[in-house]
């Protein structure tokens, strides 16, 4: 029998690898940011364009490569980093393991020109498929261009797996921002279609912060600094005023490398505790500084997961560290009994006396119904006699007497007069309650009857079914109607999510809203949909934002969809809500008018049926 196995070709040995190392666009813009990093530059650039599918060129002035260095960088497991296994466990840099420019080579057209300091003329390299097309002596600046053009091209499969332009741009602003933040000494700049994204000039950590995510992210962070043995913790939490339903903005780095880690964000949540309401999320940029022995960064291919020699101190360090600081910026309450009391009374009251307690006087005399003379108690519906004028001594008299004689009956008229009317009232409700035929359990399911037996509503899921078809209805058939504002709202996001609108803009004009201006932070509209109102704006938007960065398959119907689903969601009724019984009924009517009333836009089902033969089996066992 013949040998069946044998070496693979070392294209289809890199195309493998790229399976691992290169998913999506962002992949490559990870690898290339890390390797410019590396190469000691100040100053990066990163250009794109469609999303990375036919351009990721990042350009760096960083130390450069000799000619055999440009030609050798693009083979497999050539790597500057290490030199023996030993290396793996003390690094100090992005990447080591001398993977991605091969793998990246093996599946793009890529060219490079780089140029070391101390020379006068550079190198560039074209490659397409793992295959050296040329290699020539060139002018070029100092440092590094790195162009990486038609990603996937002869893979078309994968190309086809990738997601929209939007999903995909997100994934690359995601990792521009995971390095950018690790690295405030160097000055980064993103452009998008010819469009300038980021802006990053030099600075320190908080302003790199505050200029990634906006100036109002400023007044939301309180400070962490904290040097132990074993490690240092420096950073910022965002206050709890400010925590968010989502999970966005949350960021652990290590050694300047961003990871991810359940078990770090439980310390952190329960540091929040009793500080945030239930089913949100506290906003925290956190950066470790351990030493590199201590952590395995090689247990991932992406290197985004890092295992610990000491995971309970650090979980203990950690969660004490965010407690103090929330604690010391008088975010959360704490007891201080070495507080002198006197400090909390103003220096301006210190010395004058107490304020002295108001007299209330009551005049035994005062009677308002001096001008009105009050025989008998007189039917509710009929008028009463004028009573001849007198003097006031005589209306007074007259009147002491006349109560005197008739108070009881008056008590007795009034109170009589009270129950009757709220008997009545009473009674009315129960003929209400009685003759509808739906009841609302619980503040959050409807109980209605139907022929066969009852039927339990969802009453928040089964709102969201009739908004989003209401919504998808007016978005893609109708014309959808637009009410002017007449002061236009200025609305403040970073500047991913204002590159992520106006990649929307058509889609959010066709829905109802007017875009007046669009600058690097904020947003100013004019005209909203006539089904929301003003103070939902905010919300929506935000809602729509967490739902377009999740992957959404890319199809002419998708952002329609998406913004139909948005829309239900965050404007229908929530649980805890009370519904009247004609809402409750026009409710149950507006579901089963729609196209698929069985489930929500996300799936879920929205009622339940029991038959009278399946309640009756209840009973009988």
């Amino acid at each position: 029998m013949s040998d069946i196995i044998q070496l693979l070709p070392d294209h289809v040995a890199n195309q493998i690898a790229a399976g691992e190392v290169v998913q999506r666009p962002a992949s490559v813009v990870k690898e290339l940011l890390e390797n410019a990093i590396d190469a000691g530059a100040t100053s990066i650039t990163l250009l794109l364009k469609d999303a990375g599918k036919t351009l990721v060129q990042v350009i760096d002035n960083g130390k450069g490569m000799s000619t055999t260095d440009a030609r050798l960088c693009f083979e497999r497991h050539a790597t500057s980093k290490i030199k023996d296994a030993k290396d793996l466990f003390n690094l100090n840099t992005k990447g080591f393991r001398g993977e991605a420019l091969a793998s990246i080579a093996a599946i793009a057209h890529v060219e490079l020109k780089t140029r070391q300091h101390n020379e006068e003329v550079g190198t560039a390299i074209k490659i397409e498929g793992s295959s050296v097309i040329s290699q020539d002596v060139v002018s070029t600046a100092k440092g590094t261009s790195l162009a990486v053009k038609n990603l996937f091209y002869n893979i078309p499969a994968r190309r086809n797996f990738l997601k929209s332009d939007t999903v995909e741009t997100r994934h690359i602003i995601d990792e521009f921002q995971r390095v950018a933040m690790a690295h405030p000494d160097i000055a980064f700049q993103l452009h998008h279609n010819g469009n300038e994204v980021y802006h990053l000039k030099e600075s320190n950590l908080r302003k790199r912060i505050v200029a990634i995510f906006g100036n109002k992210m400023n007044e939301k962070l309180v400070p962490l600094d904290e040097q132990t043995d074993i490690m240092k913790i420096r950073g910022f939490v965002a206050k709890p005023s400010y925590a968010k339903k989502k999970r966005g903005e949350q960021f652990f780095f290590v050694n300047d490398r961003f990871i991810k880690s359940s078990y770090l964000n439980h310390a952190v949540n329960s540091a929040f505790d009793g500080l945030l309401e239930n089913g949100y999320h506290p906003t925290y940029f956190i950066y470790f500084d351990v030493p590199p022995n201590t952590i395995d960064i090689n247990i991932h291919p992406t290197k985004t997961e890092v295992k610990f020699d000491n995971e309970k101190a650090l979980y203990a360090i950690l969660r004490a560290t965010v407690k103090h600081s929330l604690g010391q910026y008088s975010v959360a309450p704490v007891l201080d009994f070495n507080r002198d009391a006197t400090l909390d009374t103003p220096y301006t009251f210190k010395d004058k006396p107490a304020v002295s307690t108001p007299k209330i006087i009551v005049d035994p005399d005062f009677n308002p119904f001096k001008n009105e003379q009050i025989s008998s108690p007189a039917p509710v519906t009929q008028k009463r006699e004028a009573i001849p004028s007198s003097s006031p001594a005589q209306k007074t008299s007259s009147f002491k007497t006349d109560y005197k004689k008739d108070a009881g009956s008056w008590e007795s008229l009034y109170v009589n007069t009270y129950e009757s009317t709220q008997q009545e009232k009473l009674f009315e409700s129960e003929k209400e309650t009685e003759t509808g035929k739906t009841f609302q359990i619980q503040k959050k399911y409807i109980l209605s009857t139907i022929k066969s037996g009852v039927v339990l509503i969802h009453q928040s899921l089964a709102h969201q079914r009739v908004l989003y078809e209401e919504f998808l209805t007016n978005i893609t058939i109708k014309d959808a109607n637009s009410q002017q504002l007449l002061f236009p709202i200025n609305i403040s996001f970073s500047s991913s999510d204002i590159e992520m609108i106006f990649s929307i803009k058509s889609d959010l004009e066709s829905a109802g809203f007017v875009f007046n201006e669009f600058t690097k932070e904020s947003v100013v509209i004019g005209g909203i949909p006539t089904s929301i109102s003003e103070s939902q704006i905010s919300l929506i938007l935000e809602q729509l934002l967490d739902d377009l960065k999740l992957e959404v398959p890319d199809a002419s119907f998708s952002h329609y969809d998406v913004m139909a689903k948005s829309f239900a969601k965050s404007l229908a009724i929530k649980t805890g809500t009370i519904l009247s019984v004609k809402e409750q009924e026009t409710l149950v009517n507006n579901l089963f008018s729609c196209k698929e009333p069985s489930v929500s836009p996300l799936g879920k089902p929205t009622f339940k049926t029991l038959t009278l033969q399946e309640i009756d089996n209840i009973f009988s066992n």
